[in-house]
């Protein structure tokens, strides 16, 4: 079975400050990502190249896209597999190598994600689920480096 799914944004540059881009330091990095329905998320490059720190950049979005797939992917396994989670966090990390040309990419991901299940029975099964959870995540199968993982499990009240 082979399905296709379409997604739409729109991304709109605010970065104007009145000469557009004639000059390096001249404009924001500033932008507005929109989806239809859906609030909209305020953008920048990274404060490393000249954007705003409090704005979303494109590389915690990678991150973060690539961390609350692999959280989706493994609620659905852990359901399957009868394990109760209560909690999940990730703290994840990842790194970008910037070449000399100006361009890069990220060359890994980790996720660490914390998972809190309801007996500790459930332990031993909820770690394992997470190689399941992430052959199935979309979003890792599309980049081409590698993600890892460092999971962990805890029972509630412990």
């Amino acid at each position: 079975m082979n399905l296709e799914h379409r997604y739409a944004v729109t991304v709109e540059w605010t970065g104007n400050r009145g000469s557009g881009t004639s000059h390096y330091r001249a404009y924001g990095r500033d932008h507005v990502v929109s989806a239809a329905g859906k609030h909209d998320i305020a953008g920048s490059s990274d404060r490393t190249f000249h954007g705003d720190a409090d704005r979303w950049n494109p590389e915690e979005m990678l991150l973060s896209a690539l961390s609350q797939c692999h959280m989706l992917s493994y609620l659905h396994v852990a359901s399957a597999a009868g394990v109760v989670v209560t909690a999940y966090t990730d703290a994840a990390v990842g790194t970008m190598r910037q070449t000399d040309d100006g361009g890069g990419s990220f060359t890994s991901a980790t996720l660490r994600p914390v998972v809190t299940v309801a007996s500790a029975d459930m332990v031993e099964t909820a770690t394992a689920a997470h190689a399941e959870a992430a052959r199935k995540c979309f979003i890792a199968s599309s980049v081409n480096f590698p993600v890892g993982h460092q999971p962990s499990a805890v029972v509630v009240g412990s």
